[in-house]
């Protein structure tokens, strides 16, 4: 087992316990998503516009809440994700809906399904936990349609370079491996089992340029100052759905890309 598959191992097991545990959280609202509240936010809901009937391949879905809000609206999408409890989970709520998605539990630096889509779409906090952002790139490119759409949101890397109970500088800005012992967990921050976990910090140039690279043009680019989600300590919710981290000073909390090839 090389060094990529032991990582992935050790982040493996903390999500498989992070799904049971987030599925029934309040964070994620399971019963309000069954009743028909949408998991997507407005930022990506405006950036991908209209999606019935396009195909979509989300990476790194988790428990399929934001796959099962496309196919709500009209998308042929199919999900990916490495935890077979997450995958298990979503399947599981795809079938209690009654909706139409594919499932597929797969490391998405390894993804090979022998089709393109119409749009691949990833979002908020997936890139800290890949150690190769050129293999990735090699997998957006592989199963984009030509003519196709790659829309990312994440949490800015400036905002990451925190630690938000300290409210210290704490991590790099560039490319850096970091292993931690993590309790709880961003949806359950009550929880007090302990995660082995590694991830890694990726600087803006460091996402852009495989992209680039291998021939993805830059339609849009945008950074907020706030997040949808209060899911880091010392979040202030100054209007619904407007968090931001306790600072005296506004900064990036998220950054938005959409591409083309």
């Amino acid at each position: 087992m090389n060094v990529h598959e032991l990582h992935l191992e050790t982040n493996r097991k903390a999500w498989n316990e992070r799904a049971e545990l987030h599925v029934g959280s309040k964070f994620y609202d399971v019963p309000g998503f069954k009743a028909g509240r949408c998991s997507l936010n407005a930022i990506e809901r405006d950036a991908l516009g209209d999606v019935a009937d396009k195909t979509v391949l989300h990476l790194q879905c988790h428990f399929g809440q934001d796959t099962l809000s496309l196919a709500r609206l009209g998308a042929k999408a199919t999900g990916v994700d490495f935890s077979p409890e997450a995958i298990k989970i979503a399947r599981q709520l795809r079938s209690d809906l009654k909706l139409e998605a594919d499932f597929v539990c797969e490391d998405v630096l390894k993804l090979e399904l022998n089709k393109v889509f119409d749009i691949v779409y990833t979002s908020y906090g997936v890139l800290t936990w890949l150690d190769d952002l050129n293999r990735w790139a090699d997998r957006v490119d592989a199963h984009l349609a030509p003519g196709g759409v790659f829309h990312l949101v994440e949490f800015h890397p400036t905002l990451m370079m925190f630690d938000f109970d300290s409210k210290e500088l704490a991590y790099h800005y560039f490319r850096h491996h970091y292993q931690e012992e993590v309790a709880g967990s961003y949806a359950a921050q009550d929880d007090e089992r302990v995660h082995s976990e590694h991830f890694w910090s990726h600087s803006l140039g460091e996402v852009l340029t495989p992209l680039l690279e291998r021939g993805f043009q830059l339609l849009e680019f945008e950074e907020y100052d706030y997040s949808p989600y209060g899911c880091f300590s010392n979040m202030n919710e100054e209007e619904p759905g407007v968090w931001r981290w306790d600072s005296k000073i506004r900064f990036p909390h998220l950054f938005r890309l959409k591409m083309t090839r």
